[in-house]
């Protein structure tokens, strides 16, 4: 069991990283060029922002990893619910990268 949970751990700290550092290696967005507002009409109306398909994945992934820590046995001295947190914390920007355009 102390395989199971140690793997979990290893698979949560990979897919956090996996998130983590092209989003910090992407840096603050340069501001948008001011563009003169053209007269709004309903055929030019935005298209539909596409999803995020590798994000979801990685989200889903993320919340499998977190129900293998939340059943697995012990608590690895504090660690088990260090990482949920992680996790917790993970998960939810990930949800804010999803909704980026």
């Amino acid at each position: 069991m102390r395989k199971i949970g140690f793997l979990s751990l290893l698979i949560t700290a990979a897919l956090m990283l996996t998130l983590t550092f092209p989003v910090a290696a992407a840096g603050p967005k340069a501001p948008a060029a001011l563009v003169a507002a053209a007269p709004a009409s309903p055929a030019a109306a935005p298209a539909p922002v596409p999803p995020h398909p590798r994000v979801h994945e990685a989200i889903e992934a993320m919340r499998n990893a977190r129900e293998h820590l939340q059943h697995a046995e012990g608590e690895f001295h504090g660690h088990r619910a260090k990482a949920i947190e992680h996790l917790d914390a993970a998960i939810h920007e990930a949800e804010e990268c999803e909704r980026e355009p």
